[in-house]
């Protein structure tokens, strides 16, 4: 049951209302979004998303029998391949699955959507050839991330198993015609499941890409399907008493105060469901120089003072550990009562799909408030460009290198500046640089391509985000590589220009080669990094990008170490 606890009814509320943006978003109603053609002409191709509760673009009872059939053929590991829209919902539903008492997930469920081999041997270790199915989810089909992970994946389990036929171990979902499902049909592959077409990947949590992977963990689609029919009806009346209204007419009201970042705020368990709405949001809203900033946050004192320029969205998620509860509300005491803020609370991963649609509704909503079309992604498709030029014709030369950070010779750093950042001519002065232009109202952005596992590495890429955050007054966000580019990364480059990024790669000690495209996982990094850089730069971004000798947590601490230096000489 969508319920919420907001402490007044916003203006634009009454707006949506009576102009019936909610019934119009069900009824597909394009001309929503006739504040210019091509508005028109994506929502026209784009709004499949909006009943797929009351009409599923799938026969449910046929993907949750061969679900069962997997799980009871002794398939114990599902490996989902893919980037953006097509892992963040899968993500959210199996790991939020995972942590309930009652339904635990069935199989043990794992999503790869990062280049970097230390992820990759993570999960190769994990993996028994014999029991694991790969699941290669891409709407296009030829997006460059699923389609090189998934070869390098398939090849180590093929070197692990050979007797083994591995194609009937593999699944595609897709849309129609794509590259991938001709694959996957060549190759004999166990099944494929295509896409609806209109359904953008942000908008496909309730699709056949989040569908598939909530059946193999153990959700009854039917009852999944049924909160997802029952929030539609709700999201799509026009009454005051819309949760979707409520929640956009949120979100726009602190926009036009200039707050235009909200702090997403919950328990470890729900943090993965910031990570959906994090996509959802920034992709749809950031473009044309405007845009809303989600900020998983997971320090409250950071809010301690009212900036100005943020709200606050809170979920209590359910969870059987007393002291895990009042730790959070606890730290909420911490929050100046200045700051909007609108609560939710989410019991089970069931619930999970009344909240898609109430923010799917919600997003669609605030486009039309902004005259901002929520369905493309303009600058993300420049940025992939980027990179596949990178790819061919090889990586910019760095604007200088030098010995890394202090005293102990680690190897050598790459730097490479924004044109507003020339001048500098070593790291510390380049760091100071980019951390002395932060401005009130700005945000901080660590996009990190490394990997989050192994000890000390995220430890001392969160001191960094938060040392700034906490230094500067500012919202400060722990980014992904390369999944921000599918993400975050649209509002980067098409929102309004106040954001500040630290870029980071690094070499890979036992890199993981590649067949084709580019020479091993690494590089595909560093390339995705490099094109981050020049597409944000392009677009008059302040903007750095460190190439790291390695990625080891002693390396980033030492990173960490002179940020923390520069920050309190600031």
């Amino acid at each position: 049951m969508l319920t919420s606890d907001m402490e007044k009814l916003y203006p634009s509320a009454k707006t949506l209302v009576k102009e019936c943006v909610a019934s119009r978003v069900l009824a597909k109603d394009a001309s929503l979004y006739d504040f210019s053609d091509g508005a028109r002409e994506t929502a026209e191709n784009f709004m499949g998303w909006v009943d797929l509760g009351m009409r599923p673009q799938c026969d449910l009872a046929k993907v949750q029998r061969f679900a069962d059939d997997v799980v009871a053929s002794g398939i114990k590991t599902v490996v989902l391949i893919g980037q953006g829209g097509s892992t963040q919902a899968p993500m959210t539903i199996t790991k939020y699955n995972k942590s309930d008492t009652v339904r635990a997930n069935r199989v043990s469920f794992k999503t790869l959507d990062s280049d970097s081999p230390v992820r990759m041997r993570e999960l190769l270790a994990d993996c028994d050839p014999a029991t694991t199915l790969v699941i290669v989810s891409s709407k296009s089909g030829g997006t460059i991330e699923p389609r090189l992970l998934s070869s390098a994946l398939r090849d180590a389990l093929e070197a692990q198993a050979p007797e083994i036929n591995f194609a009937n171990h593999l699944v595609a979902i897709t849309d129609p015609g794509s590259q991938l499902e001709r694959q996957a049909r060549e190759e004999g592959w166990l099944a494929v499941f295509n896409g609806e077409p209109t359904v953008g990947g942000r908008f496909s949590a309730l699709s056949i890409f989040g569908l598939l992977p909530a059946a193999l963990v153990g959700i009854d689609l039917e009852q999944f399907a049924a909160h997802a029919k029952d929030a539609e009806e709700r999201c799509s009346e026009d009454s005051i008493d819309n949760p979707a209204i409520n929640l956009a007419a949120f979100l726009y009201d602190n926009y036009l105060k200039g707050r235009n970042k909200f702090s997403f705020l919950t328990p470890k368990r729900g943090r993965v469901l910031g990570l959906w709405i994090e996509q959802l949001v920034a992709e749809s809203l950031g473009k044309e120089g405007q845009g809303i900033l989600p900020n998983i946050e997971v320090d409250s004192l950071l809010l301690a003072r009212d900036a100005g320029d943020r709200s606050v969205i809170m979920y209590q998620t359910k969870t059987d550990l007393w002291d895990e509860r009042k730790n959070f509300e606890m730290s909420l005491a911490y929050i100046d009562p200045a700051i909007p803020r609108l609560n939710f609370k989410i019991d089970s991963a069931l619930e999970l799909a009344e909240h898609f649609v109430m923010w799917e509704y919600a997003i669609a909503m605030c486009g039309y408030l902004m005259r901002v079309c929520p369905f493309d992604q303009p600058d993300v498709a420049s940025a992939k460009a980027e990179v596949l030029k990178i790819l061919a014709e090889g990586q910019p030369e760095p604007d200088f290198v030098q010995d890394f950070i202090g005293d102990v010779h680690m190897g050598e750093v790459e730097v490479r500046l924004a044109p507003c950042f020339k001048d500098c001519t070593d790291v510390r002065a380049v760091l100071r640089a980019l951390l002395g232009s932060i401005q009130p109202g700005d945000f901080f952005a660590l996009n990190a391509f490394l990997p989050f596992t192994g000890e000390g590495r995220r430890e001392a890429l969160e001191d960094i985000r938060h040392g700034v955050g906490e230094s500067r007054h500012v919202a400060s966000c722990l980014e992904v590589g390369p999944r921000y580019l599918h993400s975050t990364g649209q509002l980067q480059k098409g929102g309004p220009n106040c954001g500040v990024f630290l870029i980071l790669s690094a070499d890979e000690l036992k890199d993981i080669p590649l067949k084709r495209e580019a020479e091993s996982l690494g590089a595909l990094a560093k390339a995705q990094a490099s094109g981050d850089l020049l597409t944000l730069a392009s677009r008059g971004r302040r903007c750095v990008h460190l190439h790291l000798p390695d990625n080891s947590g002693v390396t980033l601490r030492a990173l960490a170490a002179v940020i923390r230096e520069i920050l309190a000489e600031l």
